[in-house]
């Protein structure tokens, strides 16, 4: 556990009244990430005001959390609060949100070729275009934004490809359940030999990546067309 000097502040303003708790900012993040742990207060108390050491009353907790018990009113305060990273994960999680939008803008292509960017291309015009990735947002919260300040720099275009497929009996079971889990499957139908016939939707982006996936499975034996561009 980290020290009172160490430990950072979540804050929640609410009814006109400020709450704040003092906690490790690596087992707060882990909470607020969903894992189930609750050993992130570094004091038991929740303040008003922690910098000056002033408790908040158990009449105005109970006002507002119907409750005294400190961990339910700070698993509130981290989830509903503000939670002042560290600079240190705040650099982490900046580094994990630009590998995911990287990964989305992968699935778009070059208009110019049909194909895709390859990843180090849409690094380098993210960090041409200066774009702000907020470690607080999900890359889908800020992408339009992404899109307006990269396409001046990265001609980028997202399709989608509808392809049908065709995969013999004895790889059929364990194709499904790859493919079902990877990808949108718009359509299938069983044949009483076993053979499995396929729509399955995903990004232009990704359809290098479908075919590699597919001749994995089927040793090359299944067959596509693509039937759909959107």
């Amino acid at each position: 556990m980290v020290t009172i000097d160490e430990a950072t502040v979540a804050r929640l303003k609410t009814q006109g009244e400020r709450f704040e708790i003092l906690i490790d900012p690596d087992k707060a993040l882990a909470f607020k990430r969903g894992e189930k742990t609750d050993d992130f207060l570094v004091t038991e108390y929740v303040f008003k005001d922690a910098q000056k050491g002033e408790k908040a009353s158990e009449e105005v907790l109970k006002k507002i959390f119907h409750t005294t018990d400190v961990l339910e009113i700070s698993k509130v305060i981290l989830k509903k609060g503000e939670f002042l990273y560290t600079a240190e994960q705040r650099k982490k999680m900046i580094e994990e949100k630009k590998k995911a939008i990287i990964t989305l803008l992968s699935q778009g292509i070059d208009p110019r070729t049909g194909y895709p960017h390859p990843s180090r291309r849409i690094e380098d015009a993210l960090d041409k275009a200066k774009v702000h990735i907020d470690p607080s947002k999900s890359p889908q919260e800020q992408w339009e934004n992404i899109l307006k300040k990269i396409r001046p720099i990265l001609p980028i275009k997202f399709e989608l490809r509808e392809i049908a497929v065709k995969i013999p009996a004895h790889y059929s079971s364990r194709t499904y359940g790859v493919l079902k889990h990877k990808y949108e499957i718009l359509k299938e139908e069983w044949r009483k030999d076993g053979m499995l016939y396929l729509l399955v939707s995903l990004p232009a982006g990704l359809q290098d990546t479908f075919y590699e996936d597919l001749n994995s499975l089927t040793k090359g034996e299944a067959e596509t067309k693509i039937i759909g561009r959107k």
